[in-house]
């Protein structure tokens, strides 16, 4: 069925328009196709090699046998047509690429077409009916769960929007808060899959009520069970124990859910401190694979900390984060990239971010990321190295990044165009001069400014005094001041 892609693809997982700027694989910059495929399971596999698909030639026809082995693996026969038709596209799109026709790859299986269909058609309409006989028999639960199971089918088999449908229209059959977290928690994991990051925020808010509602149920489930019956301290403890973990599972998801909403929309900074603070792998579930993969969580949290993150914070929460070390571990380089940052070795981070650009052009969620996050990174480079000095020779930060003299000239006019360089650049002797502050004149002018408005003030203050003056003596009626003069006399 039709699944919808990310921003420069169409409805059906084509592009738009024909793509000429493919990823590049090759030995400076590599890319271990089954290393990575093998991070993930289900229906996520098929989509992220669609991706690979669309934005490599070079690794395009292994992409497409993995695709055609692992659909047979699920049960929606359609997602063959859609790989069929993203690799004719790039083979059109670049007739250059090596290649074979898609006459000679891998096809599918017929037969096992003819009974995934089969069986999907007798398992739709047995689940229809189950849903009806339970409708009319008025049992919450029972319809619950039907809509429930109708929308795990309808998302097997590709067909999202009506899998929504039923997730959402179990709702109204919902008895507890666990079971609107549950169904939070589908419709999240239903909308990652289909990229349809706006809506993400709006059921993490839900799921969020939702969970703090069954924790309080919970625990005051536990209150009247430590009352009822009188347990020993260490049982109570392993009892109230799951409650805990369960909440810090569910919270793991919801994090993650946020951080990749902001990630979608460009906000970096929140995105960053969002995949920063997530749990362990082990939170995550049936989501670890499904969706994401430990070694993902590491690139994203990592690339948006340095786009958008002072140093200081980088070495808190990331160098000394314990539980981001984890995930830092599947991707090694990473680690390395952040204490190059973190020691000025602004040219290994620009290596690093060279070699490694294949992997992070075909990840299905960072991609249409990777040109923005990488000029930021870049730009925020370059700043921080001119900070500390009132002029240096374009030469030297040519060396420093390995750059060419008229790139660094480039980035650095460009910087200063935008503001985040207060300097200029001599072009005949190749210097960048830092903005002169005269502090002495800047002291001063700040104390006048400062003294004005302290003379301004009181004007207004003495102002206001004598207006009130005037009103008392308008409105004291005659003979006031002598009985007030008898009064304080008699109380002498």
């Amino acid at each position: 069925m039709d699944v919808d892609m990310p921003e420069e693809s169409g409805p059906s997982g084509q592009s738009s328009s024909k793509k000429t700027n493919f990823v590049v694989v090759d030995d400076l910059h590599p890319f271990e196709l089954e290393s990575y495929i093998a991070n993930y399971n289900g229906r996520t596999v098929v989509d992220r090699l669609i991706h690979i698909i669309s934005s490599s030639p070079s690794v395009a026809p292994e992409a497409f046998q993995m695709a055609v082995k692992e659909i047979q693996k699920l049960r929606d026969p359609a997602l063959y047509q859609q790989v069929l038709s993203v690799y004719e596209q790039v083979a059109a799109a670049d007739p250059s690429a090596p290649l074979p026709p898609s006459g000679e790859v891998a096809v599918i299986d017929t037969k096992w077409v003819d009974e995934t269909m089969a069986k999907n058609q007798a398992e739709r309409s047995k689940l229809e009916v189950e849903l009806k006989t339970y409708s009319n028999n008025m049992i919450k639960e029972s319809i619950r769960m039907g809509h429930r199971e109708l929308g795990d089918f309808y998302r097997s088999v590709g067909e999202y929007p009506t899998a929504l449908k039923h997730y959402t229209k179990s709702r109204e059959f919902c008895t507890t808060s666990q079971h609107v977290l549950e169904m939070c928690l589908s419709v999240l994991e239903l909308l990652i899959e289909q990229r349809n990051y706006s809506h993400l925020p709006t059921y993490v808010f839900k799921a969020d009520a939702a969970l703090d509602a069954a924790s309080a149920a919970a625990s005051n489930a536990a209150k009247e069970g430590e009352g009822a019956a009188a347990a020993p301290a260490p049982t109570l403890l392993n009892k109230r124990k799951p409650v805990s973990e369960e909440r810090e599972r569910v919270q793991s998801k919801l994090d993650f859910a946020t951080a990749l909403s902001n990630l979608a929309s460009g906000n970096y900074q929140k995105a960053a401190y969002g995949f920063l603070k997530l749990g362990s792998a082990k939170d995550f579930g049936d989501w670890m694979g499904r969706l994401v993969a430990p070694g993902d969580i590491a690139i994203y949290g990592v690339l948006c900390a340095l786009a958008s993150l002072p140093r200081s914070a980088l070495k808190v929460n990331i160098l000394e984060n314990s539980t981001f070390g984890v995930y830092i571990e599947q991707e090694p380089y990473v680690r390395e990239l952040v204490e190059a940052y973190l020691a000025s070795n602004f040219k290994t981070v620009l290596e690093l971010l060279t070699r490694y650009s294949a992997r992070h052009a075909l990840d299905l969620y960072l991609a249409p990321h990777v040109a923005a996050l990488t000029d930021m990174i870049r730009n925020w480079a370059v700043v921080l190295y001119f900070q500390p000095f009132a002029s240096i020779r374009l030469d030297r930060m040519s060396a420093a990044f390995g750059w060419t003299l008229d790139e660094v000239e480039k980035h650095v006019v460009n910087l200063i165009q935008a503001g985040q360089i207060q300097g200029r650049v001599d072009s005949q002797d190749k210097i960048l001069y830092a903005k002169q502050t005269d502090y002495r004149a800047e002291l001063f002018a700040r104390a006048i400014k400062a003294g004005r408005e302290i003379q301004a003030t009181n004007r207004k203050v003495l102002l206001r005094m004598r207006l009130q003056q005037a009103d008392l003596t308008i409105k004291a009626p005659k003979g006031f001041g002598g009985g007030m003069a008898e009064i304080l006399g008699q109380a002498d």
